[in-house]
Order: structure tokens, then sequence, then C-alpha cells
């Protein structure tokens, strides 16, 4: 890995160093992270598994995802925010996810609260993409020193201190980041990476929410 953290890939092409070649992180960065996503039902499944994520590593919960949506009901924050305390007790038992019991009431929690949000704003997509950072408040070279040196941002503690107002929980500035991240409302895939540009020309013909 070089300084800009870069790594080569069996195929020959540069990536961001962080997934370090395995196969299953390596397809969530390729094809995942960073790509923009407006979708209420994902947006609230990411903010949730980052939550779990806290003390963790991604890929832990990453190799987990498929038994949290069973878990969760695939995130539909509508029926997560109808759990009772026998689902709470389900999930507890379930060794296939993250047994916190914290963080299980939060994701339970959190499912009304972004009931709430969609309430007010319409959906959680024009709620988070209202925080999108303009281009004057982004570095000006994305490479691995300017990453490693920022795990939140002035609107990643925003956004936190919005949500923790508004009820949420396990939404502190780095969880809210590591999600901006992975939804695109920022592109920090870092300079050489092949996903930089795809990324940026998926973000110009976004259509804002």
């Amino acid at each position: 890995m070089s300084e800009t953290g870069i790594i080569i890939g069996e195929d020959g092409k540069s990536r961001c160093h962080w997934h370090a070649n395995l196969p299953d992180y390596l397809k969530y960065h390729d094809e995942e992270w960073g790509r923009p996503v407006t979708d209420d039902i994902r947006l609230f499944e990411k903010i949730c598994l980052e939550g779990f994520q806290s003390g963790l590593s991604w890929l832990t919960i990453l190799r987990k995802r498929e038994n949290f949506r069973a878990a969760f009901a695939g995130f539909d924050f509508e029926k997560v925010a109808l759990f009772d305390d026998a689902d709470i007790a389900r999930c507890l038992a379930d060794p296939g996810i993250v047994r916190h019991r914290g963080k299980i009431v939060s994701t339970i929690n959190n499912a009304g609260r972004a009931i709430e949000l969609r309430q007010e704003f319409g959906s959680l997509a024009r709620y988070f993409w209202s925080f999108e950072p303009g281009h004057n408040d982004r570095p000006k070279v994305v490479d691995r020193a300017t990453v490693m040196a920022n795990p939140t941002t002035p609107t990643s503690v925003v956004i936190s201190k919005n949500l923790k107002k508004r009820g949420w929980t396990f939404v502190g500035p780095t969880t809210v980041y590591a999600f901006m991240q992975a939804m695109g409302l920022v592109n920090d895939h870092v300079e050489g990476c092949y996903c930089r540009a795809e990324v940026e020309t998926m973000r110009d013909a976004l259509v804002r929410p």
C-alpha cells in the first residue's frame, strides 16, 4: 500500500486499500461503498448497521448483514417500530447478529424516529441529502492521510446533533460520517481508485430528493 492508500488488485485495478483484497469486502468496495443511495430502507438499514458496528469492524457486520436483515424485517422501519419485548428476546437469542441489547433496542427506537422523519420531510432521503456538503466544504484532495485524519466532519457533527435531538440513538458523529461515506453523500474513494470517477459520475447524474 502506498502513502495515498492505494492497492492493486489481481485484476490490475487500483483501489482504496481498506478492503485488503478480501473477496466479499472487495465486492462491497466496488459495487456499493460510496455509490449514492436515495432509498429509505437502505438508508435506514445502513445507519442502524453502522450503530451495530460501533466497537467492531465493518467487515464483521457486512458478513452478518443477511442475518441482520432477517432479524429486523428487512429493515422496513414501519415493521421494526412495532417490535416488542418478544422480538428483543428473539434478537438477543440470534447467534447470527450482534447480540447487544442496547443496539437492538436502539434500532427499534430509531425505526419510530425514522417514521417521524418521513412524516416531516417526505422521506429519509430528503432529510439526509439536505445535509450533503457543498464543493467548498470538501477537501481539495482525497487521499489516505485526509480520510484517516477526518473520522468526523462538521457536517457529520451537525447531523448527529440533529438526530439525537429528534430522539435517535447510536448516531455519534463518527457513525454518521461512516454512513455518509457509504451512502454517497460524499465521495471518499481516494485519488487513484478506479471507483472514484465512477462514483463522481453517479453523483453528478443523481436527482437529489
